[in-house]
């Protein structure tokens, strides 16, 4: 008797009872151990692009040290991260240079890689808080050193006169460039975060991780000699912050008594910009402790302090900064598309690009 393959093979009464299922078990683990094989063949990068690449919704955000990422993203990264889309972060240096604020570290500024080393603990703890578990530094080996900054005025940052040749404003910007283009091509993000062209306030590395990241986008959107296949990213985001929010908030913490407020009417950093060139506000109002957890994660370098008018963050010196759980950016690449809010900016990231992630399946 002959079955054709659309019919199931006859049962045989006498063959033994449990053999059926024995022949599916050992083609089970046969497959399983093939797929555990191809796993061990693979490196640990490939096998987290792997991972990321199930996610149908992918985000990358590129900052110069640790706690940049906290104070400009913090709230974005952990309203992602929860709803189960892939979080990466990218940071080009480890932050030796960075002033620290707690007494009991203050030995730490004399030995810059001690520093830096304390600092990427910081940032493993920020992670966590945020539920970020994708983190990278750019480079190879020990990566790129913190170039460090003067104050030009109050507020704005600008590169010293002693730059380490090993830190990243001494580097050619087409070699980090290039590795985070490899980064782009690996991960596969739809939306990617930086800073504006000012770098926030003015660090010489801020302004720098801007100019890698746009040149990035565009390498690893590129056809390589090598083969490797492009990536086009959809959607890049500069960080900004309205500047008559901006100036609104500083007023309210004025009022309240709270100490070392910048003057509300005075010059604002960079990334404050006028509120027509702000395209989107994220509301994650809700992931705002996980912010401030993760800012206070980075102890050396960040205060978070309670206040009549709402929490503020202070650096390293100690003028008050608002800290609030709706983060704005400029689109500067891609198209705007809804759900908007009230002020007519898009309220999603991934809007336009990507579906929000599938809840989990109940039962």
């Amino acid at each position: 008797m002959t079955t054709s393959p659309d019919e199931p093979a006859p049962h045989d009464p006498e063959a033994p009872a449990g053999a059926a299922t024995a022949d599916a078990t050992g083609v089970l683990e046969e497959a399983a151990d093939l797929v555990e094989d191809a796993a061990r063949e693979l490196d640990p990068a490939e096998l987290v692009a792997m991972e990321h690449l199930d996610s149908p919704r992918r985000l990358l955000l590129v900052h110069a040290h640790p706690d940049d990422e906290s104070i400009g993203n913090g709230a974005t990264m952990a309203r992602y991260a929860a709803a189960g889309a892939a979080v990466t972060l990218v940071t080009a240096t480890r932050g030796e240079l960075g002033e620290v604020i707690p007494a009991e570290l203050a030995h730490l500024a004399a030995d810059p890689d001690a520093l830096g080393a304390h600092r990427v603990q910081e940032l493993a703890a920020a992670m966590e808080a945020l539920g970020v578990t994708d983190h990278r530094f750019l480079g190879t080996g020990t990566g790129y050193r913190d170039s460090g900054m003067v104050w030009a005025a109050p507020g704005r940052a600008a590169a010293g006169e002693d730059v380490d040749p090993r830190s990243l404003l001494a580097a050619d910007p087409g070699v980090p460039a290039a590795e985070l283009a490899d980064v782009l091509r690996e991960v596969r993000p739809q939306v990617v975060v930086t800073y504006e062209p000012g770098g926030g306030y003015g660090h010489p590395d801020h302004v720098r991780v801007h100019e890698i990241t746009t040149r990035a986008v565009e390498l690893a959107a590129a056809p390589r000699e090598d083969g490797a296949p492009p990536w086009e990213v959809a959607k890049v985001y500069w960080t900004v912050q309205p500047a008559d929010e901006l100036r609104a908030a500083l007023a309210r913490l004025r009022a309240a008594g709270v100490a070392d407020v910048p003057d509300p009417d005075g010059p604002l950093p960079t990334v404050a910009v006028p509120a027509a060139d702000v395209t989107t506000s994220v509301d994650a109002r809700e992931h705002l402790d996980a912010k401030a957890a993760a800012l206070r994660a980075h102890a050396t370098q960040v205060v978070v302090e309670a206040t009549t008018a709402g929490p503020v963050l202070r650096l390293s010196n100690h003028v008050a900064q608002p800290l609030s759980g709706v983060e704005h950016y400029r689109l500067v690449r891609g198209v705007p598309a809804g759900p908007f809010d009230a002020a007519g900016r898009e309220s999603d990231l991934f809007a336009g690009i990507a579906p929000p992630d599938a809840a989990p399946p109940h039962g």
